[in-house]
């Protein structure tokens, strides 16, 4: 069994679970910290499950006592329970750190996303960045680790390609390298012992956009049709989203929509492929 104690934040979410399950295979001992201990079922020797809401500074009190690294997952992909951007990825993140702080916590390692700097302009970014930059400046050992977007992420393209057709803005040439869960867990986990600051990382497998789309069409069995739209549409629709709906409405799409309009590269990494990722989505969605 490992001796340094982990506090994992956001356990129950898509990268969460798979480094709580990373976690107590390395055999670490971890406290994990859920909203509703209804949503965990696993149960390990190793494995403290704690209640408790990151939003709530009130409800952290003593959660890091004992711990010498937290892992933090907290942030909002679809927006939910009416939280915004900022309430969740940066001032949830804030009041853990806060309090890893006091308890002499020893390093703070943070998920964020790739190009976070680049694109602060957007909503989830500019909480998100918020937060690195406090981690920064925290004087703890910080990690940042800065993944590719997700194979979940990619599901976008298999709710197209199911109905026979993937729309896209431009030519469709431009490129990314998703990475699966849980390699980046195995990443997340293993920044426990390296001496690393940050680390942006990409799955095994580079696509353009035309490449993505054609696999998910195929995983459906159906012909490939794209259809490729003018830039001007995808621009129209950020600037039209942001003037007439909220940032709950609008920041995941403004996100999607902005960084598909872009090269995404980066360094590869892990043994999941998204072709498989998508068999068993099909397979899942046809039961």
């Amino acid at each position: 069994m490992k001796t340094k104690r982990i506090l994992l934040a956001g356990g129950t979410g898509y990268l969460g679970a798979y480094v709580l399950q990373e976690l107590l295979a390395q055999g670490y001992p971890t406290r994990a910290v859920v909203r509703n201990l209804k949503r965990v079922t696993i149960q390990h020797p190793n494995l403290e499950i704690v209640e408790a809401e990151v939003t709530k500074k009130d409800s952290l009190k003593g959660i890091c006592d004992g711990i010498d690294v937290v892992i933090s997952t907290v942030g909002i992909t679809r927006q939910k329970d009416g939280l915004t951007y900022m309430e969740v990825d940066y001032q949830a993140n804030l009041n853990l750190l806060e309090v890893a702080k006091r308890a002499g916590v020893q390093k703070f390692i943070y998920v964020s996303a790739i190009n976070g700097a680049q694109y602060r302009d957007l909503k989830i970014f500019e909480a998100k960045e918020r937060f690195v930059d406090a981690l920064k400046a925290s004087g703890l050992d910080d990690v940042v680790l800065r993944p590719n977007g997700f194979f979940s992420d990619m599901k976008d393209f298999l709710a197209m390609a199911k109905r026979g057709r993937v729309y896209l803005f431009g030519d469709g040439a431009y490129q990314l390298n998703p990475i699966h869960g849980a390699d980046l867990a195995t990443v997340c986990v293993d920044c426990i012992e390296k001496e690393v600051k940050e680390l942006t990382i990409g799955g095994p497998d580079l696509f353009t956009q035309n490449e993505l789309a054609e696999l998910a069409l195929k995983a459906w069995g159906n012909k490939v049709k794209i259809v490729h739209l003018p830039d001007w549409i995808r621009r129209t629709i950020i600037f039209i989203m942001r003037k007439v709906t909220s940032s709950k409405t609008y920041g995941p799409i403004e996100f999607f929509l902005t960084v598909m309009a872009a090269d995404s590269l980066a360094p590869k990494y892990g043994k999941e492929h998204l072709s498989q990722f998508f068999a068993e989505e099909v397979r899942n969605l046809k039961q």
